[in-house]
């Protein structure tokens, strides 16, 4: 325990380690918070689903956050209902089982752009005559306009920028523009807006019911691709897949590598001739290339490309470094008095020699971690991440699929790309300092 804190102590004096160690934290806290707040079956459905589950939101929408920088103002998305502040719901009933609906909806509007789409979702419940609803459209000048007047299904959408009839009435401008536009013709006129459906049912019992959803340009803390999809789920997710691909990948090839070299420093013969000649074929193996191999032909899995990662990472370099130490230690006084006691083998290798190398492990699990990050990204950038889960790297191949940085949307890229190098600057620092502390020639560099 002693130790331990004695190391802390020494880890704390040098910044670069405190920074690195303020960045982990940060990214464990990522983590945790994302498997917390949104847990994996529902992350999992969450990304896979396309418009049906993201209907709300506008496509290739930026953060809203922009606005705070920007000097012209985009709109900003949002969904209002009969519960929803601004909103009111009137029903009247007339003779023989009619009954007049009136639902206004009503918002401030105080942008420089225009909005994309607004979309009324209907769900209207009748047995067989289908209600009927007249829309209509009051602007902060007093102008009304109406935009349509058809019979509801029970469930039906309808998109007010695809009514063909409301770009005549508009004069031929388009709606998002001409619902919008002030006297100069060019620019969005501010103020109150009102939104109003007159609905009129014609059955006892029967009722209607309207989804305003109203699509700005820009939406929420990391905005939209072109599904719809909220970014913050891959934002998200990214953390704990990248710290379990990198921690997994780095703990599980470092701890391996170091007992596979200490079985062959203490069997020698055949052994040890045998795990050097895997060594040196596993070398010269293009290790990128069979990942890609296998992403392309067997499978794209997180957990299969882990694996193997891990098995041909095995068999590196650092089994020559470790052996060389290990066959100093071999020689050691305290190793020759364990086995003029008979102590097993076993016990030797794992109790005695392993241990003697963990202050050596440490700093490399560490450093190594962003090595597994980026490979990882690395991969899903390439098409051969994992399609199922919502990751760094999948999120900035959406990006160069759907030609992000062609159409302006810098924030498709830049958010996961940061998020990346923060994490392997972060571990990075870190690593570099327990060298420090753990290797004694490097304490006064």
């Amino acid at each position: 325990m002693n130790s331990v804190k004695k190391a802390f102590q020494e880890l704390v004096r040098y910044p670069s380690a405190i920074a690195g160690l303020v960045s982990v934290f940060l990214l464990f806290a990522l983590a945790a918070y994302a498997m917390i707040a949104i847990p994996y079956s529902q992350a999992l459905l969450l990304w896979r689903g396309g418009e049906d589950v993201w209907y709300q939101n506008p496509k290739f929408a930026a953060p809203s956050w922009f606005n705070y920088f920007a000097k012209v103002k985009q709109p900003v998305s949002f969904v209002m209902d009969e519960t929803s502040a601004g909103a009111e719901k009137v029903v009247e009933v007339g003779e023989q089982n009619t009954s007049r609906i009136n639902i206004t909806y009503t918002f401030d509007f105080s942008y420089d752009a225009f909005p994309q789409e607004i979309l009324l979702y209907f769900d209207a419940n009748y047995k067989e005559k289908q209600p009927f609803v007249s829309i209509y459209w009051l602007t902060p000048d007093e102008r009304k306009i109406r935009i349509s007047d058809f019979g509801v299904d029970s469930r039906q959408t309808f998109r007010i920028s695809q009514d063909e009839k409301l770009v005549r009435r508009l004069s031929g401008l388009e709606p998002m523009q001409g619902l919008f536009v002030g006297e100069d013709g060019k620019t969005p006129l501010k103020g109150i807006y009102k939104l109003v459906i007159e609905g009129i049912t014609f059955e006892e019992g029967s009722d209607i019911n309207a989804e305003f959803v109203f699509h700005g340009t820009v939406y929420g803390l990391f905005g939209t691709d072109h599904q719809r999809r909220d970014l913050v789920v891959p934002m998200l997710w990214g953390a704990p897949v990248a710290l379990a691909f990198g921690l997994i990948a780095s703990l599980g090839t470092s701890v391996l590598t170091m007992i596979i070299a200490a079985l062959g420093a203490w069997y020698g013969g055949w052994v040890d001739a045998l795990i050097q000649r895997i060594t040196e074929v596993n070398l010269v193996l293009p290790f990128f290339s069979i990942l890609i191999m296998v992403g392309t032909f067997y499978s794209r899995s997180t957990w299969v490309i882990l694996g193997t990662t891990v098995l041909l990472s095995i068999f590196t370099g650092g089994i020559k470094v470790y052996r060389s130490i290990f066959m100093q230690v071999k020689e050691s006084t305290y190793i020759e008095a364990a086995r003029a006691y008979g102590t097993s083998a076993s016990r030797i290798i794992f109790v005695y020699m392993i241990p003697r190398m963990i202050p050596l492990l440490i700093p490399g699990v560490v450093s190594s971690v962003p090595a597994f990050v980026f490979l990882e990204a690395t991969l899903a950038v390439l098409g051969l991440g994992d399609p199922v889960l919502p990751t760094w790297g999948r999120l900035i191949n959406d990006a160069f699929t759907n030609g992000a940085l062609y159409k302006g949307l810098y924030y498709w890229i830049m958010a996961p790309s940061i998020l990346l190098m923060l994490s392997g600057l972060g571990f990075a620092m870190l690593g570099f300092a327990l060298d420090r502390v753990f290797n004694p020639k490097l304490r006064d560099i």
